[in-house]
């Protein structure tokens, strides 16, 4: 399923300044029935979001119209525990293009990838210094230039690079999944079986 291309994208952010948040809590496993990839952003963070009759945690992020904008930026060892792909599938219908963090678990990092979505890992200094900026001004914007592999505080300047694979790199720019990918070089593989034996 191909995808948003992702180049670059300035954006204010929604601040979870939470360590180890997991992917059930990031979408609970009795939403996991669905095996397409719609609806689960109406159940990002469900269990922080609302009560029990439906209701909206006033206190939760999410629900805070000062905050706003398609990067997430959360707190240290984001989407560990089990490796749905329905996490990644829910902050991307939800709207996020980006998540920053310290430090991401492999397999959510590799899920948000294969989706759309960009995982920008920074120092925990650098992490610090952007929830700083939003504390200071939730609208406060952020660039995240995938092509140079940077992201900047708008308003300060501020800059770090992150590092992100080749491959996976060249897939968000198109807005390719691996099968899209695969589908975009059919003519190199046609052409490279017909010069091998049946």
């Amino acid at each position: 399923m191909a995808y948003d291309k992702f180049n670059i994208l300035t954006s204010s952010a929604v601040p979870l300044p939470i360590e180890n948040v997991d992917t059930d809590q990031i979408i609970p496993a009795r939403f996991l029935k669905a095996t397409e990839r719609k609806g689960f952003g109406d159940n990002l963070f469900r269990d922080w979001r609302y009560n029990n009759d439906g209701s909206e945690k006033k206190d939760f992020v999410l629900n805070n119209p000062i905050y706003s904008g398609r990067i997430l930026v959360g707190g240290k060892n984001f989407g560990s525990g089990s490796s749905r792909e329905h996490a990644a599938w829910a902050v991307y219908d939800y709207g996020f293009r980006c998540v920053v963090s310290s430090f991401f678990a492999d397999i959510f990092r590799n899920n948000c990838l294969n989706i759309g979505v960009l995982p920008v890992q920074v120092s925990a200094d650098f992490l610090d210094d952007v929830f700083r900026a939003i504390e200071k001004d939730p609208n406060t914007q952020f660039e995240v230039n995938l092509p140079n592999q940077t992201i900047t505080i708008k308003s300060t300047g501020a800059q770090e690079s992150f590092d992100i694979n080749a491959y996976k790199k060249a897939n968000l720019l198109n807005g390719f999944d691996d099968i899209d990918y695969l589908l975009n070089i059919t003519d190199q593989i046609t052409e490279f079986a017909s010069d091998r034996p049946l």
